[in-house]
């Protein structure tokens, strides 16, 4: 069987556990270490690919970098919304990107990338705390980039930074 195929069934499975239960996600710090993993090969696998196109229409991708210190200060709400904007404008660049993608290898990976980075948006979605008055909209730093690549790299930079705080931030909470 295709590995893709094998890593689709797993993390459907697992998307299954998550959704019965968030708190294992936060809570088992395998999990994202896990995911953090996988965005590493996803990365790796697309810049293998052979003759990935440049993009035509560049992809806007968020600006994910941070400091420790500002993360810190915020409130989990607030940064919910921040990683929230961060992988809508990610998903979005990949669905424009499978739009470019044609070759296999290269779409393969796109696709798996759409499935991972929805996967957290929805997840993010189902948390929620105080109805405290709602952020307004997205405005995250952004930058262009026409390479599909790129689109790989910031969302493992996304999981290694502001995605496994914010868990680490939560377990703190959640998991006396």
């Amino acid at each position: 069987s295709s590995p893709g195929l094998l890593l689709l069934t797993s993390f459907l499975l697992h998307m299954e556990d998550s959704h019965a239960s968030p708190t294992r996600l936060i809570c088992d710090n395998r999990l994202i270490q896990k995911y953090i993993g996988e965005a590493k090969d996803m990365e790796k696998r697309t810049g293998q690919c052979q003759a990935l196109p440049t993009l035509g229409c560049p992809a806007v991708l968020p600006l994910v970098d941070f400091s420790l210190q500002q993360w810190k200060s915020k409130s989990n709400e607030t940064k919910r919304q921040e990683i929230l904007c961060d992988l809508a404008l990610l998903v979005g660049a990949v669905v424009e990107a499978q739009g470019h993608v044609t070759q296999q290898c290269g779409a393969r990976q796109l696709s798996q990338l759409y499935q991972h980075a929805n996967f957290f948006f929805l997840l993010l979605q189902t948390f929620s705390w105080e109805a405290g008055p709602q952020e307004s909209g997205c405005s995250p730093r952004t930058m262009e980039q026409t390479h599909v690549t790129s689109i790989f790299l910031t969302y493992r930079k996304l999981m290694q930074g502001k995605l496994r705080f914010f868990f680490h931030d939560l377990a703190k909470d959640w998991c006396k």
